[in-house]
């Protein structure tokens, strides 16, 4: 269906999430919100167009893009970049300036994983329950 990722999805397990924020260079306010927050994640989608958003108590990040296009995205840092943006098997997969980023939904499951490459790579995981 194309509209497999719309809904309203809450944050189930996260693993690696201080080495992924500690490896990026997050900011501290970001680290300093733990691993225990309520995190929501948002997703419309009208056919290749997305609006995907994720809130955390006082903090809120959006971004709008098109599958198969070059878009301006922004980092969880607000940092502004452009890159394609690629469906491949119905996972949507992201080259961010220090990670590769991909989503997908299983069942009523939204997977994120960020990966850093390298041999300090690290991944981080996070799987939010639709609700």
């Amino acid at each position: 269906s194309t509209m497999t990722f719309t809904g309203k999805y809450e944050l189930e397990t996260q693993e690696n999430y201080e080495e992924f924020l500690d490896a990026i260079g997050t900011a501290a306010g970001l680290l300093s919100a733990k691993t225990d927050h309520k995190v929501i994640t948002e997703v419309s989608q009208d056919g290749n167009d997305f609006t995907w958003t994720q809130s955390i108590p006082h903090w809120t990040w959006t971004n709008t893009f098109s599958v198969g296009r070059e878009c301006e995205l922004v980092t969880m840092k607000g940092t502004k970049f452009k890159a394609p943006v690629v469906m491949d098997d119905g996972r949507i997969s992201v080259q961010f300036p220090q990670y590769h980023f991909t989503a997908e939904v299983s069942g009523d499951k939204l997977i994120m994983n960020c990966t850093i490459p390298g041999e300090k790579g690290v991944t981080f995981r996070r799987t939010s329950r639709r609700v």
